[in-house]
């Protein structure tokens, strides 16, 4: 008798601790389960509107294009790396001089077709970086099809005191250049044609509201058409946002170079283009700058990247077929093969 509750004591202690065992297993295996489930974070509580319906980090966030665009150093270095090509195939362009500061230079890449049209081409970074030099990317497509393609440097709004005015003077008087001199490289200047993109963008938009015959004695339509890439047109956002952390914009600055506000001195065909994967605001200044242009009875055309970020959308500039290349090609009336 002694020895079978013995037996049975041996069977409930073994049944105990396995059983015992299992829920501590159980607690231990739901440990890092419940461990791995996500914190829920805060919502970040919406401050004071700045803009529109966007508070100061939403606007901020607006004309960063690094929120929008996470592969833009990878696209910064390609367009980099297809510029050296272009330059290798094509040889180094002449670069001239159009003022008389060190930045104040160009590159002209020569097509061999005679009394050529000429398209310029002002790049982007913010006002405050980029070079011509790496620009070169859609040269061999304008040469191919029987055109001159010219990018000229200018200052950066750093070394400007924080002023864009100086910005717009020197791409004003390199297209003036430009136009004076066609001839010295085989260009026609009854068919120049200007394009820029980002903060290039919203410089070409200046460009094409200058008044040519009062500022420089050219003809009032000098600029024959123009492509507009993610460009800003109404400079009062990018003003309210960080942007104003190193431009030091004023209500003079403003009000001048907001080509929207200038539409009465626009002389030429534009189009507009942005992305669909940049940001909301950069796409509401496309639609609204197009709009002002219609509405102002001015030819103009709206082009929507479907697809594209900020940065992917001028690649397509050197590519005859692609979105801004085809765009440009048809604005100036040729196609590749010069005809």
């Amino acid at each position: 008798m002694r020895k079978i509750k013995s037996l049975t004591a041996s069977r409930l202690t073994r049944r105990t601790v396995l059983k015992a065992a299992c829920a501590i297993g159980a607690t231990v295996a739901a440990g890092p389960a419940l461990a791995q489930q996500p914190t829920q974070q805060t919502p970040r509580v919406k401050g004071p509107r700045v803009w529109l319906d966007m508070d100061q980090k939403e606007l901020d966030d607006a004309y960063d294009q690094r929120v929008w665009a996470p592969n833009q150093v990878h696209l910064g270095k390609r367009r980099q790396n297809w510029s050296l090509q272009a330059r290798a195939r094509l040889g180094q362009p002449e670069r001239v001089a159009y003022g008389p500061t060190e930045i104040e230079k160009l590159d002209i890449y020569k097509t061999k077709r005679a009394n050529a049209p000429i398209h310029v081409f002002l790049h982007g970074g913010a006002w405050r970086g980029g070079l011509a030099k790496d620009s070169a990317y859609p040269a061999e497509m304008f040469v191919t099809a029987g055109a001159h393609y010219v990018v000229p440097d200018f200052v950066w709004v750093q070394n400007a005191g924080g002023s864009l005015t100086p910005i717009a003077d020197q791409v004003r008087r390199a297209v003036a250049w430009v136009y004076k001199n066609a001839a010295s490289f085989g260009g026609d200047p009854n068919r120049l044609y200007l394009s820029g993109h980002s903060s290039g963008g919203h410089l070409a938009g200046v460009v094409l509201v200058t008044d040519w015959q009062k500022d420089f004695g050219l003809p009032a339509d000098t600029v024959k058409g123009g492509l507009l890439i993610s460009g800003m047109y109404d400079l009062k956002p990018p003003r309210l946002s960080a942007r104003s952390s190193y431009v030091k914009f004023d209500d003079a600055m403003e009000q001048a170079l907001s080509t929207q506000r200038h539409l009465e001195k626009l002389r030429t065909p534009v189009i507009i283009a942005h992305g669909t994967l940049e940001s909301p605001e950069f796409q509401r200044q496309a639609r609204d700058f197009a709009a002002a242009v219609k509405a102002a009875g001015k030819p103009v055309r709206l082009i929507v990247g479907e697809g594209y970020n900020h940065f992917e959308l001028p690649e397509t500039l050197g590519n005859p077929f692609g979105l801004m290349g085809g765009a440009a090609l048809e604005q100036m009336q040729i196609k590749l093969g010069g005809a």
